[in-house]
């Protein structure tokens, strides 16, 4: 009895032992007396994730490649807005540039016709005051006001017409709607669309005409300092041969803006040297030959036939094609003379633009209606003052805005 008893209590004992064991295997790291930290467990599964997750709950191929599609997308969308950032500011900065600089320009362009408006456009101004309707009786007031002002009968009687069938139909019913039909029609008059000044051969040649005293040798001066500043390579005939002033003058230009001038002797033949100029600066890679010619009354034929020959040399120094413009210089000061003027001159040259000086010295700056309604010829510059930066290239919205603006008070009071 006593021996079964103790072989029970061996097997007993070595099956406590095996448990033990068995027990000790699974959990190798919880050891008597110490317990493992809650976090260690989560600690492992961060440090090996793919082990740690159930086999169901790994990504597949497909979920990873649908993933990153994603991200390709969202980045680049995120990621646009910053890249394009710079490009809308840059674009916000011309804008705002451009628009300040055209504010300055009508600035500056109201200022230099401060005599045109002061004149008669102040009096269009008087006529308006306390009017309650408009008809006949101030139809005729504004023609009177017109035809004074050097616009010329046939630019009036436009733009008389135009009011006169805007009345009719009722749409002239104040002050500003009848500012608002002046300024469109003079817009028209003034945008004939000739595009922008064409100087597309190497050299290109423009000639200047003119009577003496326009200014055409200083609006000379005043082209050449512009086309440099745009980086032209400029050269200066002095085809006013006859005047040794005008040569001098224009030598005085040249070394001012740092542009040589191809001079011949005093009575010399202007043909000849604006051919000298053309040819040198072929030769020596100018891009563009700005010819003097001399002043010249436009009832003298003589002289008007000399620029028909001027025209003929120039197409023989450039293989056959003429001057790319001929800019007629014209005194805004002469009023209708002036359109007299360009009607001589267009009968011994085709002349392509006109440039309109002494606007800032006359209340005559309205003939420029008169002499692009009849001749149908651009205005290319005008002349606001002695500076080189008063010669401004013409707009024809420009020009209407700053000289159709409504006079102050001041100057209605005056």
């Amino acid at each position: 009895m006593d021996s079964t008893l103790a072989i029970v209590a061996a097997v007993v004992a070595v099956l406590v032992v095996v448990v033990l064991f068995v027990v000790a295997k699974k959990r190798p790291t919880e050891l008597p007396g110490k317990p493992q930290r809650p976090g260690a467990q989560r600690a492992e599964l961060e440090r090996k994730p793919s082990e740690a997750l159930p086999s169901a709950a790994q990504p597949s191929d497909l979920d990873r490649r649908e993933a990153a599609a994603q991200e390709a997308v969202r980045r680049p969308l995120e990621t646009a807005p910053a890249q394009a950032a710079p490009e809308i500011a840059d674009e916000a900065a011309r804008a705002e540039t451009e628009q300040s600089a055209q504010e300055q320009n009508v600035a500056a362009i109201r200022q230099g016709l401060a005599s045109t408006r002061s004149g008669f456009v102040a009096r269009l101004a008087k006529l308006f005051g306390g009017r309650k309707e408009i008809d006949k009786g101030l139809l005729e007031e504004i023609e009177e006001v017109l035809i004074t002002a050097d616009l010329g009968v046939r630019t009036t009687e436009r733009i008389i017409e135009d009011l006169r069938a805007k009345m009719q139909r009722g749409e002239l019913t104040d002050e500003e709607s009848v500012w608002h039909s002046i300024r469109a029609q003079a817009q028209a008059i003034l945008d004939l669309g000739a595009g922008p000044i064409r100087l597309q051969h190497q050299p290109s040649v423009i000639l200047m005409v003119g009577v003496n005293g326009v200014g055409k040798t200083t609006t000379i001066g005043k082209l050449a300092s512009r086309y440099a500043a745009q980086g032209k390579k400029v050269l200066l005939a002095a085809g006013d041969t006859y005047r040794a002033a005008a040569v001098l003058q224009l030598e005085m230009w040249g070394k001012r803006v740092n542009c040589p001038v191809v001079k011949g002797k005093e009575n010399a033949d202007p043909g000849a040297v604006i051919f000298e100029a053309i040819q040198r600066a072929r030769v020596e890679g100018y891009d563009l030959v700005i010819a003097d010619t001399a002043g010249r009354l436009h009832t003298k034929v003589p002289l008007m036939d000399e620029l028909k020959k001027i025209e003929r040399t120039i197409a023989k120094a450039t293989d056959g094609r003429t001057a790319d413009e001929v800019f007629l210089v014209l005194d805004s000061t002469t009023g209708q003379n002036a359109v007299q003027q360009m009607k001589m001159f267009r009968e011994a040259i085709t002349v392509t633009g006109v440039v309109l000086t002494k606007l800032d010295g006359t209340a005559k700056g309205g003939v420029i209606l008169g002499i692009v309604e009849q001749h149908k010829v651009p205005v290319r510059f005008i002349g606001l003052g002695e500076r080189v930066e008063d010669l401004r290239e013409f707009d024809a919205n420009t020009f209407v805005e700053a000289m159709f603006a409504k006079p102050s008070e001041a100057t209605l009071a005056a």
